[in-house]
């Protein structure tokens, strides 16, 4: 029998579910949004893909290509790409630059496997490729799955071809085998990061040798098929961009359709939801911008990663074109500014209750998921907000009834998580850590729910009109 204590736990909870608070109109703006959601992870797999999909949808929202503008003024919005694997947002407030500016910044890379320069081989009369994993995987979570390839292949004439294979309902799929249970005694005996190895990671390609090849008849057989779908010969491999993705569709999930599952949501969907808050947004008061980047799952290093110079030279271009910029006042108006840094955080998950502290985590439902520090144990390698900002934060979510929950990634001493907060708070703006939670997190297929999809959008919005 339930105690007087419990009751008042289970009420307290129950209020906090988002689900509870929904008319039918919610649920029918909840619902559109999340079909548009799972159409966006359905088809961008890459950077690549994400950024294109962001652009097409910015120009249907009146955003103009800032490298092709001269003048801009309050009212504009305008966008910027950076090598085709990063973009960045823009809508002119009506305050001077030098005041600061609002800012939602998520990554669109996601954990996979990359396709080496030279990986196509035979052994055994298969054809295989090999790959090297990108981000903090589970190895053994990659094996076994229908697989598909995205990426581009960059021809030595100049030329590059998009490729996309394994998502038509026509088309083959690629994959991993693993060992059988039968003869996996010694396996079974591993430790986890060693049951399957990263070298062990070889995607089967195809089986049928071509008559007439005395050496590698199989891997010729490939290649024929290569050159005629792609024009690509052996030798283009080494400059290709290909990644080996979980074939097929998001889709919902539960018997109640209160959730999606499909690959890359760390953090496509802090991405999604951030750049539909910005299309929402209409006229602003400090400018508004929405910086969507790349290589955030290694490092946010190289050039269309965080810590490249993209973000300051776009604002440094902008600034350009509003007839204000110097050196001074840049400095000024990042120093002013105002961040979101949107990723993924770590849902309860039920079955594995030890790693998190319950009063002091994300739960699916509950809305946006707000993190004052993420790091390591003792907060390492973290940005830490102000509670200040926190404050604002909260006045502004409560006046535009956004649900939201403040969260950290686990108990204490298990480890943590890092994002790109830490680099943009170098410029001494406010930044906090603010996302969805997710189940599975980093494996190919994660699970979050729309209630706090929906909410993390409101959020945003919220953020964009009142901070």
């Amino acid at each position: 029998m339930a105690t007087k204590e419990t009751k008042a736990k289970g009420n307290e909870q129950d209020k906090k579910n988002a689900w509870l608070k929904y008319n039918a109109n919610d649920r029918k703006k909840l619902e559109e949004l999340c079909k548009g959601y799972i159409d966006f992870i359905s088809d961008c797999k890459t950077e690549r893909e994400c950024t294109e999909e962001i652009v097409r949808q910015a120009r249907a929202h009146g955003y103009k290509d800032l490298d092709k503008v001269k003048k801009l003024k309050a009212g504009d919005k305008v966008y910027r790409v950076n090598k085709g694997k990063a973009v960045i947002l823009f809508n002119v407030g009506t305050k001077p630059v030098k005041e600061g500016f609002k800012i939602l910044g998520a990554h669109i890379d996601s954990p996979r496997l990359d396709v080496k320069q030279n990986p196509l081989y035979e052994d055994s009369q298969l054809a295989l490729l090999d790959t090297h994993y990108y981000g903090g995987i589970k190895k053994y979570q990659w094996v076994t799955l229908p697989m598909a390839i995205h990426g581009v292949i960059c021809k030595k004439d100049g030329t590059t071809v998009k490729v996309v294979f394994g998502e038509d309902p026509e088309d083959p799929v690629v994959g991993i085998s693993d060992l059988l249970i039968h003869l996996a005694q010694e396996q079974m005996k591993k430790d986890a990061p060693k049951v399957v190895e990263g070298e062990d990671l070889n995607v089967l390609v195809g089986s049928i040798p071509v008559k007439g090849e005395e050496k590698d008849a199989v891997k010729a057989g490939i290649l024929k098929i290569l050159k005629n779908k792609y024009g690509m010969t052996e030798d283009d491999f080494m400059s290709a961009e290909l990644e080996i993705v979980p074939a097929g569709r998001a889709r919902n999930y539960g018997l109640d359709s209160s959730m999606i599952i499909g690959y890359g949501q760390d953090d496509r969907v802090c991405a999604y939801t951030s750049a539909q808050a910005m299309f929402n947004v209409q006229n602003v008061d400090r400018t508004a911008i929405c910086i969507l980047t790349d290589k955030e799952e290694i490092g946010s290093v190289g050039a269309t990663g965080m810590t490249s110079r993209f973000f300051e030279n776009s604002v440094a271009e902008l600034m350009d074109r509003l007839g204000c910029y110097n050196e001074l006042d840049l400095r000024r108006a990042l120093a002013a500014s105002h961040m979101l840094s949107s990723d993924v955080n770590a849902a309860f998950d039920p079955n594995y209750p030890s790693v998190m502290e319950k009063k002091n985590c994300a739960y699916f439902g509950r809305g946006m998921a707000f993190s004052k520090f993420t790091g390591s144990r003792g907060k390492s390698g973290s940005n830490d907000a102000n509670p200040e900002f926190i404050a604002q934060l909260r006045a502004a979510l409560d006046k535009n009834n956004v649900s939201y929950q403040m969260a950290e990634l686990g108990k204490v001493d298990l480890g943590g998580g890092g994002t790109i907060a830490y680099i943009l708070a170098e410029y001494g703006m406010e930044v906090i850590d603010s996302g969805v939670g997710l189940h599975n997190m980093h494996a190919p297929w994660e699970v979050s729910s729309k209630a706090d999809i929906y909410e993390a959008t409101k959020g945003y919005e919220a953020f964009l009109n009142e901070i």
